[in-house]
């Protein structure tokens, strides 16, 4: 790791901040001193990297990268603690470091509002001594993988899912990766928080467990989540662990691995997003023809108000129903926020074809446009 093993004398003022820590034999002077030299790098500074970022900056880790290229909006105050009513809007890579920095002003916070991407993870990966993952996308956690595996870095990947959370550590040499838990990628058609809902507390249990694991390996203590995953169940207020191995045959970490390099899928240049006002404009334009609005909503949703123009394909019932999008014609893609209609892009460019995405949905077109007018045939 690169911690940097110079010895800065606590201050009083670190001290008094630090009493508690200080009085744990396992930590004490020493292990405060490490964490201030040591950095951690967070994937995702929401529903599970809101509560560990705010626990890492308030146990003193002395830098703290973030990576978000997202803007806060308002369903995310149900769980993303980092964000007020206020910041809605605005970047959650900048919000998030003024909040750590009002909390910690003694620490270095980063804000890489970026997608991370293969031609980016690795330069990123380098520059920190840990990585938590708190992304909801399957692809976006295969390479945040790949990219610690290849890099050396240890890694703290959770997953939340409705009422469960997953947790899971990796230290290279020390035990299995990712991949060797699930070895298969392809998350087309994964239903993220956003279409599937989540519990407002339950990231924040995870993401606390992500930034405890994320400290033991910065102070070498304890018994990290190596070839374990933690499984919680909200509802039944339950812990189950299954151990996992390092597989012989894994895809980047194992005897003979087939990935050396992280390439792009060509997902990048197969989706394009656009805003509200940039869909309008290209409605207007020349490609207008060229286009299909697909509503990828369930039919309560659709018949509650759609975007003028669009057809209606169930995100389900989209694999079933893909040829009913002309060759000919580049679907658009339209949900409620932005999240399931990510998904049918990124099924769609896994077959080749491009597409587009709505950013911020029938949410955002309504916010700009008006109200949503019915679909013919359904009744107010």
């Amino acid at each position: 790791m690169l911690i940097d093993m110079s010895v800065t004398p606590l201050s009083a003022d670190d001290r008094q901040r630090y009493a508690r820590h200080l009085a744990l034999a396992e930590i004490g002077e020493a292990g405060q001193q490490r964490l201030a030299a040591s950095s951690a790098l967070i994937i995702g500074a929401g529903g599970l990297g809101s509560p560990a970022a705010l626990y890492l900056a308030a146990a003193g880790v002395g830098r703290i990268g973030l990576v978000d290229y997202d803007s806060v909006e308002a369903s995310n105050l149900q769980r993303q603690v980092l964000f007020t009513h206020d910041d809605i809007g605005a970047g959650k890579a900048e919000v998030a470091r003024a909040r750590l920095l009002a909390l910690n002003p003694r620490l270095a916070v980063d804000a890489h509002a970026v997608r991370l991407g293969p031609s980016n993870a690795l330069d990123i990966f380098r520059r920190y001594d840990v990585v938590l993952d708190g992304t909801d996308r399957l692809a976006v956690r295969y390479l945040v993988n790949d990219a610690c595996v290849l890099a050396g870095k240890p890694l703290v990947s959770c997953a939340i899912h409705r009422f469960e959370g997953q947790a899971m550590t990796y230290i290279p040499g020390r035990g299995p990766c990712y991949r060797c838990l699930h070895p298969l990628a392809g998350d087309a058609l994964v239903p993220s928080c956003a279409e599937a809902g989540v519990l407002g507390v339950l990231p924040g249990v995870m993401g606390t467990l992500q930034a405890t694991e994320a400290m033991k390996v910065l102070l070498g203590v304890g018994e990290p989540l190596l070839g374990r995953l933690l499984v919680y169940d909200a509802l039944a207020m339950s812990f189950q662990q299954f151990s996992f191995q390092r597989r012989a045959n894994c895809a980047v970490c194992g005897d003979n691995p087939t990935i050396t390099r992280l390439e792009d899928d060509g997902e990048a240049t197969m989706i394009e997003e656009w805003t509200p006002e940039e869909l309008a404009q290209q409605l207007e334009g020349a490609r207008a023809g060229s286009l299909l609005l697909v509503d990828v909503r369930e039919p309560h949703e659709w018949a509650a108000g759609r975007v003028p123009g669009s057809v209606h394909i169930p995100l389900g019932t989209l694999a079933a129903r893909a040829t009913e999008i002309p060759p000919d014609r580049t679907p658009v893609f339209i949900c409620a926020v932005g999240g399931r209609s990510m998904a049918a892009c990124r099924y769609f460019a896994g077959g080749g074809r491009p597409a587009i995405n709505l950013a911020g949905g029938v949410t955002g077109w309504s916010a700009v446009h008006g109200p949503l007018p019915r679909p013919e045939g359904c009744q107010s």
